[in-house]
């Protein structure tokens, strides 16, 4: 008889594989008969899942690993019971499936079992949790308590890096760890972080140190007009601040005659004044302080150019000097600022621009024209721009430009406009 087809043989299925190591091993708590450990499951987990763990112990010098738990451990916690005081354990994870052991997880060092009597805890003084700003030359002198017991190990880092004990000396008692630097100097500003030990348990906290002294003078000072009894200065913020914001400008002018200086202006905030009320037939100089929270800056810088301020003759004569030439190619005295728009809400963007003759204003959205668009209301009176995006919807963010051209030039200011989606309440977000 012919023999019958036999069926073919299924292909053999996949072997079955373990999972990757778990990941994460730590102690969560302890005390003087148990260990708290927790970690988290392995990255790689395969087509055989992940049955659960066993947890495997030894004592510290042997290789006699035992597992304490019968039934696998479903959860990433397990408190390890009933330990000798005093003990040094091994403590490792295996994850197990149908492949068989993963490779174990293991703590890197053995830990002892006993109470942690107190665990580290910085206390940053609220005084330091802001920022602490200080003058160059001053002397820093910070004491952080900590608690724990037995007595923490403290470390400190600037930077992330090693302290330069060349400039920082730290002193810790059992209760204190005192920063002193005997003369600050900007270089000393930086993130301080200190972390105090106990066994396996650690506590951080940062502090911020602004080490500050007085600015630099402004960078230039000039006349860049006089007529009447009226000069107009521009100046430039110093090249250094100090390492803290300028917080404003003193003006002086003094008379050539008598060289003496007044100051005309102080706390003054903006780059640009115009001085009034000066004498006829005077010669004035000026020159400008820096302030910043520290004080005023030990120099000023004066103006090179002198305003002479000039007589005015009873009966008229026709004026010898040429005319005034009063053309001057576009500039902006106000630029555009980034503003975040909310869909629906009419917003507004604002500049200024002086120039003679009058110059000629272009919005533009993305470099393109916006020309008549009825979605935008364009305004410039006296020199102010406006241009108002009436209900603007996602698609009018980018980048908006305000170009102003006259025979002489032209100059053009830009900013970005977010539109943002309008907040949702609570409610109708279910």
């Amino acid at each position: 008889a012919p023999e019958e087809p036999k069926a073919p043989t299924p292909p053999p299925p996949p072997p079955k594989e373990p999972t990757s190591a778990p990941v994460d091993l730590f102690v969560e708590d302890k005390n003087d008969t148990s260990v708290t450990i927790i970690w988290s499951q392995p990255e790689v987990v395969g087509d055989s899942g992940l049955d659960g763990y066993t947890i495997e112990v030894c004592k510290d010098g042997t290789e006699d690993w035992k597992a304490v738990n019968e039934d696998l451990q479903k959860s990433c916690r397990y408190v390890i019971k009933n330990q000798t005081t005093g003990d040094r354990l091994k403590i490792r994870v295996v994850a197990v499936n149908a492949g068989g052991r993963s490779p174990p997880v293991a703590l890197p060092e053995a830990v002892l079992v006993k109470e942690v009597a107190n665990r580290p805890k910085v206390r940053l003084p609220r005084f330091l949790r802001q920022r602490y700003v200080a003058q160059v030359g001053e002397k820093i002198n910070l004491s952080i308590p900590f608690t724990g017991k037995p007595k923490p190990v403290v470390t400190w880092t600037k930077n992330g890096q090693p302290l330069d004990t060349k400039r920082v000396n730290i002193r810790s008692t059992d209760r204190d760890s005192i920063l002193f630097i005997r003369t600050s100097e900007r270089e000393d500003s930086g993130v301080y972080e200190m972390c105090v030990k106990v066994e396996d348990f650690e506590d951080k906290a940062s502090l911020i140190l602004q080490i500050v002294e007085l600015p630099g003078p402004p960078a230039s000072v000039k006349i860049v007009d006089t007529w009447g009894f009226n000069v107009a200065l521009e100046w430039t913020a110093p090249k250094d601040n100090g390492n803290t914001e300028i917080t404003g400008y003193t003006v002086q002018k003094a008379d050539k005659k008598t060289g003496d200086w007044f100051t005309v202006l102080d706390h003054y905030h903006r780059l640009n004044a115009t001085i009034s009320d000066l004498i006829m037939g005077n010669v004035y100089k000026f020159r400008v302080f820096s302030e910043n929270k520290v004080g005023v800056s030990e120099s000023a810088t004066v103006a090179k150019e002198e305003a002479k301020i000039l007589k005015t003759a009873i009966d008229y004569k026709p004026p010898e000097y040429k005319e005034r030439d009063y053309t001057e190619a576009p500039k902006f005295t106000t630029s555009l600022s980034d503003r975040a728009a909310t869909v629906g809400y009419s917003t507004k963007l604002l500049c200024s621009v002086r120039g003679f003759p009058k110059p000629k204003v272009i919005w533009m959205k993305n470099q393109m024209i916006i020309g008549d668009d009825p979605k935008y209301r364009q305004v410039c009176v006296q020199g102010i721009c406006t241009l108002e995006i009436r209900k603007p919807g996602n698609f009018d963010g980018g980048v908006y430009s305000c170009k102003a051209k006259n025979t002489l030039g032209e100059a053009t200011v830009s900013c970005k406009l977010e539109v943002k989606q309008p907040a949702v309440p609570d409610a109708e977000k279910k």
